[in-house]
């Protein structure tokens, strides 16, 4: 037992270590891209499907909420499979178009998509990337090694942060860390630089 802990502690730091030399530099843009897109005044619209759903949810709770600083607000709207809408939805249309119809009803030019794919083969989550092109919305999709569907669709305006793994249980991981990372970044970006 304590072995195959070892190897599960030896495993997530050498993708951490990896992902360190590898997606600095992407998660620093999209930071960036991010803080302007909340300094022009619009949104972030986050999604995510089965165990990505509840790393989209983190997200926007620390957007909505604070992250470690006492902060306003930021305006994001979660993608939601939950409850009556996600029910309404599917029960109306097929599956793969459960988060086209919210992400028409909120997205606006000059808001941002961020989605969590691990393996970039989510047929919904497809289906709302190329909606986001219809409305000039910029993407932002943290994926893995394995997202040739979806890395295919991203435009040279869009960026993918892909974690260098393979194994869904390691890249959720490492989806969360970029998340609070992103958390921190942000704030450290628009409220403690300048201090």
């Amino acid at each position: 037992m304590l072995n195959k802990i070892n190897d599960l502690f030896a495993e997530n730091i050498q993708i951490q270590i990896a992902a360190s030399k590898s997606l600095a530099n992407n998660l620093s843009v999209a930071t960036q891209n991010v803080v302007n897109c909340l300094l022009r005044g619009n949104k972030i619209i986050v999604c995510g499907l089965g165990r990505s759903y509840a790393n989209a949810q983190f997200l926007v709770a620390n957007l909505i909420n604070r992250y470690e600083l006492p902060r306003p607000s930021f305006p994001s709207v979660l993608l939601s499979l939950d409850g009556a809408m996600g029910s309404a939805i599917i029960f109306d249309n097929p599956a793969e178009t459960l988060l086209q119809r919210q992400f028409s009803a909120v997205a606006q030019q000059g808001d941002i998509l961020l989605v969590l794919s691990p393996f970039g083969n989510e047929e919904p989550i497809l289906n709302v990337v190329h909606q986001a092109f219809s409305k000039e919305i910029s993407v932002i999709a943290l994926t893995s090694n394995n997202s040739d569907h979806l890395r295919g669709l991203l435009s040279e305006n869009d960026l993918e942060i892909a974690v260098p793994s393979n194994r869904e249980s390691r890249i959720l991981e490492s989806h969360l860390f970029l998340v609070n990372a992103l958390c921190e970044l942000i704030d450290h970006t628009l409220f403690t630089q300048n201090s």
